[in-house]
């Protein structure tokens, strides 16, 4: 046995007890909880985190062999967090990442709010123009599939129809409601997951968005039926919409830190920018199965404009002011 081995050997017999009474008591923790622990355990606690680094510290100055400091560094690194990490409940978890983890992870990313607001602004705006000045371009914004019979062939009491019609299959509704959870869901994913791309994807994205919004409108705005066609989107549209553009936002903020990661590498860069963007994404998963909820179960049993007009005004007060009234948010 080498001069190293056998220090190491000796270092292990005279120190080992405490460590092994440390591990004890960590996987007694971590397969229970704190509570676990007598009050003789959470005294000695402290002390065997001590003395565990100490001999960490003596094992890394001494050059003992390294199965023994890797052995030792995953002890202390489980003991840390025992002793100052926070220790919460899941539903402690979930009220606080409510409470304060998506809004805060939201306010820091007003300014790619703004910008993916305003880009399906304009997309939305560019395609009411175009359509309202030659029809034609509308099968160009808005696939057949999506449009569901919604086209420029339609007569006027035929798409007064499809926003009047009350559906009464409860189970229908739930089938419906799935889907259009599932659809929302993927175009917000790539929202936020082609940002890598220098923003680019993600912009054309919501710009098309915005197109087929746009394009609708102008259609029903065609036929008398704007205002009423605006109240039926918006109920759920107010919520999916700006689910789609938090999403974007996200993504925008990936790319922008790859193309402008400051003092930080590129990689760096974009996880920061992704740990941040996964957080608005829980969020945006939330808000999007509300709207599917909206989509399609109230939108279709509430026929009256008013209150689809007051359900669409009062879900976009509620959240204006849940991400951006003053509260003191903490940066993330």
């Amino acid at each position: 046995m080498n001069e190293t081995n056998l220090r190491s050997l000796r270092f292990r017999r005279e120190r080992e007890a405490s460590w092994r009474h440390l591990e004890a008591l960590l996987l007694q923790v971590e397969r229970r909880s704190a509570n676990s622990l007598s009050d003789d355990d959470m005294v000695a606690f402290p002390a065997l985190y001590r003395a565990a680094l100490s001999s960490l510290s003596v094992a890394r100055e001494t050059s003992l062999d390294q199965a023994l400091i890797d052995y030792l560094e995953a002890l202390c690194a489980r003991a840390y967090f025992f002793v100052y990490g926070a220790r919460m409940t899941l539903l402690g978890r979930i009220e606080q990442f409510f409470k304060r983890d998506w809004p805060a992870a939201v306010l820091d990313l007003w300014r790619e709010t703004l910008a993916s607001g305003l880009l399906i602004l304009a997309g939305a705006i560019v395609a009411y123009a175009l359509v309202t000045t030659e029809p034609g371009w509308y099968s160009s914004f808005v696939p057949e599939d999506l449009a569901g019979g919604r086209d420029t062939s339609a007569s006027t009491e035929s798409l007064r129809e499809t926003l009047y019609t009350d559906v009464d299959a409860s189970s229908a509704l739930g089938v419906f409601a799935t889907f259009l959870f599932t659809h929302n869901a993927q175009i917000a994913l790539f929202a936020f997951a082609l940002g890598f791309a220098f923003c680019v994807p993600s912009a054309l994205l919501l710009a098309y968005q915005g197109c087929m919004l746009g394009a609708m409108i102008a259609l029903f705005a065609s036929h008398g039926l704007g205002y009423e066609f605006t109240g039926w989107i918006f109920i759920h549209g107010v919520t999916e919409l700006f689910a789609v553009t938090l999403a974007g936002a996200a993504g925008l903020r990936i790319g922008w830190s790859i193309a402008f990661p400051g003092v930080l590498t590129r990689v760096a860069a974009a996880e920061r920018a992704g740990r941040q963007g996964a957080i608005v994404m829980l969020g945006v998963v939330v808000m999007l199965f509300f709207a599917g909820l909206l989509e399609g179960v109230a939108r279709q049993v509430i026929t009256s404009d008013v209150i689809r007009w007051s359900v669409a005004i009062g879900t976009g007060t509620a959240w204006a002011l849940y991400f951006y009234s003053p509260r003191g948010h903490e940066a993330v």
